[in-house]
């Protein structure tokens, strides 16, 4: 088949590096793309907030399924287009994005799905907000409702900074998405992400994973998109993940489709472990990043066509998911400045040296300069890598880093800390 991947980070390298092993694919194209993916597919130039443009290349190349990675043309209804086009799609519609679009659509359906998660109230006014902030005891977690590309969430440890917190998100720190906020209860417990595929009626589990939010080692300092994961989760053992499936995937995918927006795509959801079960801190509408390229990493199998099967609603019909036994780990490498005001540019260098020691290198905010690889974004490489258990995937994802010559890039070199822990307590 022919197939059209939307996006240009890290998450789309990922996807791309996968499906292009399908034995189903006949032609992978992406837009935009970005360096690493140029030797496994075409990248060709679409605006993709112009449907009707993606809808006529489509025709035009006889696509026969859309793959959108990032969030924003889900909620802008690229989905909703394209289908109306008789063209498959793997994505939610842009009503059920609204599951990452809105934090606050979020909480009410779970609410009234009776789905486990955090004491919470909607603001729209600064005003309204430092009013409610009494019902919380701190900390209190304050979310921009919108999208803020997994920035727009700060845990206050106190009133003033909880309130200096609400001023920002309605004085623009994060554009439009801070218009309303969400106020919610410090829940309090190990987190990880739970990934389920679905094409609205029939459901499978996807695989775990821990994430690494915080900039600073230590997971201390201002939130990202990410600065490293590893895959699975042994802390969201399999008891854990079937409370999950009954608790809050299931009972989601049902409400949606009652209130007659049936999700179809995958489901990520960012779990806290509570002493009373897993709870929800949030939803995001499309494979995590930088936790899809752990993901996929593991992944066995046509992973096309299981894309497919979901856009067509034949998940029932469809293998189930195989996964390899081994942990994997990417460490993301970011620009300096990151996540307030990246350093642009800065060359890099020795990437082939370093995938000799067997590392998987994905870009994401990259772009050649000439001949010459530099910096274009943020989060900049993601390298990953295989090991027995998180503590030798570590090592292996830091043995090829040593090589990279990335002068205005830096990086953690603490991501799986607690796993590695208790490997470490197990074995002493």
């Amino acid at each position: 088949m022919n197939i059209l991947l939307i996006g240009s980070g890290g998450r789309e390298h990922a996807l791309a590096w996968k499906i292009s092993q399908s034995p189903s694919l006949n032609k992978l194209y992406t837009a935009p793309g970005n360096p690493g993916m140029a030797g496994l597919s075409q990248m060709v130039e679409i605006n993709i907030s112009n449907h009707d443009e993606v809808i006529n290349f489509c025709k035009d190349k006889a696509i026969n399924l859309v793959v959108v990675g990032p969030e924003a043309p889900l909620v802008a209804g690229l989905v909703d287009d394209l289908t109306a086009a008789n063209i498959p799609a793997f994505g939610p519609t842009k009503a059920a994005a609204m599951l990452e679009g809105s934090k606050g659509f979020t909480k009410d359906l779970c609410a009234s799905a009776n789905i486990p998660t955090a004491a919470y109230v909607r603001c729209n006014s600064a005003e309204e907000a430092f009013a409610k902030l009494s019902q919380f005891t701190l900390p209190v977690v304050i979310k921009a409702d919108g999208l803020a590309a997994g920035k727009g969430v700060v845990i206050a440890e106190n009133m003033n900074d909880a309130q200096a917190a609400i001023a920002d998100m309605f004085d623009g720190a994060f554009g439009d998405a801070g218009a309303e906020i969400v106020l919610e209860e410090f829940m309090v417990g190990e987190e990880a992400s739970f990934f389920a595929l679905t094409d609205g009626v029939n459901i499978i589990p996807f695989g775990s994973a821990q994430d690494h939010k915080r900039v600073g080692e230590g997971d201390v300092g201002p939130n990202t998109g990410g600065m490293g994961a590893y895959s699975p989760a042994p802390v969201l053992t399999d008891i854990l993940q079937q409370q999950a499936m009954d608790r809050i995937i299931t009972p989601t995918v049902r409400a949606m489709a009652e209130r007659g927006t049936p999700y179809s795509g995958v489901l990520y959801a960012g779990l806290i472990l509570t002493d009373e079960g897993p709870k929800l801190i949030e939803y995001n509408c499309r494979f995590g990043d930088p936790e899809c390229q752990v993901l996929m990493m593991r992944f066995e199998g046509d992973f096309a066509k299981l894309l497919l099967d979901i856009a067509t609603g034949n998940l029932a019909n469809a293998q189930q998911p195989q996964f390899t036994n081994d942990s994997v780990m990417t460490v993301v490498m970011a620009a300096k400045g990151y996540p307030a005001s990246p350093i642009k540019g800065g060359a890099i260098n020795n990437l082939d040296i370093a995938a000799q020691t067997g590392a998987q290198i994905f870009h994401a905010g990259t772009a050649m300069l000439g001949d010459q690889l530099v910096s274009s974004g943020g989060r900049v490489l993601n390298i990953t890598a295989r090991g027995n258990n998180v503590t030798m995937a570590q090592k292996n994802a830091y043995a090829a880093i040593d090589h990279i010559d990335f002068a205005d890039g830096f990086y953690r070199r603490d991501i799986g800390w607690r796993e590695i822990a208790r490997e470490a307590a197990e074995k002493a």
